[in-house]
């Protein structure tokens, strides 16, 4: 159902979200022409593709709706539009030719799609008439806050208006080259919500043609209410030691940043790369150069933006795009899916309906091995394990994941204690969206701190692990028992007293924690409740069986549930192993046993699940307490 905002005169429009218009997507060239299904509608709205080569030496190439998708422009020469291979427009993305550079086989390639949208992005096309100070009309509906310009019927740099730029100022997107002078390069006249202005020379050529990129700044217009930010254009100063801390007010998926000062290119990194809460994962490409990826690290993202580590001291200007969904979701599987990898089979890669921001995985068939736990916001390589207070650990070889648009690549080997030839396995992976779950990784103090998220409502289940230490395990606030009490996800241990969480219920924005000791890096999951997709709750035993209600109408694909006032393990279900009328087979995230299949201690309900009292599990002892989280 689309969602209708209420405008200043009355009238109801179609709120506008990110991923509606804006999408990274990673894909490898297989020879022939590929389509590129990101959920982008560029045939009816128009809009830029720029696709680069991540594995190999190639240009940038940047083709977009009003040109035609066989004139190509690359940011990284001067040269004219020409046609290296025709790119179609579709209604939910757009198809790349098999040409080099576009889809050449066994390449990887990166590709960056911009809607036309108010108060996002606009591509504007015009012929020059040699005048100085010309308007050139725009649909942006706000004052741009970062321009391109480049002329297309000839050799032309690319001259880019950006923050803090001076009429007379500009910055190459083709060049390492510093801001820089030039003449007549842009009007006199300040650009506003409906027009821009160019130089009677380099951008306003009698005769020649030009292509315009249009990018909002901080100019609302989207979520529910139509007052979100989803793009900035803004500009830092690093610090002595070559550090900086950008505030957003959200968290950023893609970054583009170049220095005002020194010989560097433009920089892209976003979070399909490993554009992470880790400074020194972000791959990295340039705007300016042919060069395949490269991991520099350096940039790092959190909560509310994204910090800079051991830069050069000198200022930036930087364009950042907020990461989605924005959308509530309205069902469970656009967020969670789960596999039940049978014995003799093996997967390498798995295509997923959305992109997955984590991914849990268990041995079911053997007892030797932890379930693994990654993430796209702690990087590809990074693992934790549920039932251990270990650190986390940099995997490679068999122990590496890599979390792509709509494919998860488990391992780059054959074999791994999770996907191996002899054993079989279950695979969960969820998607951060409002209400349903969110991820924040974070600094202890050594002292209680006040932390942002963005799951956009109050958060009834946290995790939280510390992911360079052993100290505190797995520790897990639950609305059900309060903020004065915890419970451990690597134990079974009832619920216990401690101020961990500061002894303050969490808010739509925030959450609260205490520690003792500072310097340690952590990672908290939140789960909400979103009606018909996830529920966070809580049930007293009748010592037989009843019935859960979570307000669903297909019933409970995953059930987590865990005894509150005495020992229990923290059982998982779900329906890729089967929940059904018989025997159910299960798990605990405290430990690494195999499936126990020999129970039935849940079964299938319309509403939810049904649980039955046995000694097997003890979820429905009369009058003990238990929580769970259920997804549809």
């Amino acid at each position: 159902m689309t969602k209708l905002l209420m405008s200043s005169a009355g009238s109801s429009t179609a709120a506008n979200y990110i991923e509606d218009v804006f999408s990274t997507y990673l894909y490898t060239g297989n020879g022939s022409t590929q389509t590129i299904t990101n959920g982008i509608n560029l045939s009816t709205n128009g809009g830029l593709v720029w696709i680069k080569s991540r594995s190999a030496v190639n240009n940038n190439f940047l083709t977009d709706t009003m040109r035609g998708g066989s004139q190509n422009l690359r940011s990284d020469t001067t040269g004219a539009q020409q046609n290296d291979g025709t790119l179609t427009f579709n209604a939910n993305g757009f198809s790349a030719p098999s040409s080099n550079g576009f889809g050449n086989s066994g390449v990887t390639f990166a590709s960056w799609t911009f809607r036309k949208q108010a108060k996002f992005f606009d591509v504007v096309t015009y012929t020059g008439n040699g005048t100085q100070n010309r308007a050139i009309s725009h649909a942006l509906g706000s004052a741009p806050g970062f321009i391109v310009v480049k002329q297309t019927n000839t050799a032309a740099n690319w001259y880019c208006k950006a923050p803090g730029l001076g009429t007379s100022q500009a910055l190459l997107l083709n060049t390492t080259d510093a801001v820089a002078t030039y003449t007549n390069v842009w009007g006199t006249t300040i650009e506003d919500a409906t027009n821009f202005y160019v130089g009677n020379v380099t951008t306003n050529a009698s005769g020649g043609t030009y292509v315009a990129y249009l990018f909002a700044h901080n100019a609302g217009g989207f979520g529910l209410t139509g007052t979100d930010n989803v793009i900035s254009c803004g500009s830092f100063t690093t610090d002595g030691s070559g550090n900086a801390t950008v505030n957003l007010g959200y968290e950023p998926q893609w970054l583009l940043v170049k220095d005002l000062a020194n010989n560097q290119y433009f920089q892209l990194v976003d979070n399909m790369r490993a554009l992470t809460a880790t400074a020194a994962q972000a791959a990295e490409l340039y705007a300016g150069a042919t060069q395949a990826e490269t991991v520099n690290g350096g940039f790092a993202i959190n909560a509310t933006g994204f910090t800079v580590s051991q830069y050069i001291s000198t200022s930036y200007i930087y364009i950042a795009i907020r990461r989605g969904p924005m959308k509530v979701p309205t069902s469970g599987t656009s967020v969670y899916e789960a596999y039940s990898r049978p014995v003799g089979e093996t997967i390498n890669v798995v295509n997923t309906a959305f992109p997955a921001d984590t991914f849990w995985a268990k041995n079911t068939t053997s007892s030797s091995y932890n379930w693994f736990d990654y993430d796209r916001l702690r990087g590809n390589t990074q693992y934790l394990a549920t039932n251990t207070t270990g650190a986390e650990i940099t995997g490679s070889g068999n122990y590496f994941v890599k979390f792509n648009y709509d494919q998860l690549k488990l391992h780059v080997g054959e074999v791994s204690d999770y996907n191996t030839f002899t054993t079989g396995s279950i695979f969960y992976w969820m998607r951060r969206a409002p209400g349903f779950f969110d991820e924040v990784c974070w600094t202890t103090t050594g002292a209680a701190q006040t932390l942002n998220h963005n799951l956009g409502v109050v958060p009834e289940l946290m995790i939280r692990k510390v992911r360079n230490g052993t100290w505190e395990g797995w520790m897990v606030y639950a609305a059900a028992i309060g903020n004065t009490k915890i419970l451990y996800l690597d134990q079974t241990a009832a619920q216990d007293t401690n101020n961990g969480w500061d002894n303050k219920t969490p808010t739509s924005t925030q959450f609260f924690v205490n520690n003792t000791l500072s310097g340690y890096n952590m990672v908290t999951y939140l789960f909400a409740t979103v009606a018909g997709v996830s529920k966070v709750g809580s049930y007293t035993g009748n010592g037989t069986t009843q019935t859960i209600n979570c307000g669903f109408t297909g019933g409970a694909r995953f059930v987590l549930i865990k005894r509150t006032d005495s020992t229990g393990d923290w059982y998982v279900w779900d329906t890729a192993r089967g929940i059904v009328t018989a025997n159910d087979p299960h798990l605990s995230l405290n430990t690494t046993a195999a499936d126990v299949t020999t129970d039935d201690s849940i079964d299938p309900d319309s509403s939810g699940f049904i649980v039955n009292q046995l000694a097997a599990t003890n979820i429905n002892v009369s009058a003990a307490t238990y929580i769970f989280l259920a997804i549809a």
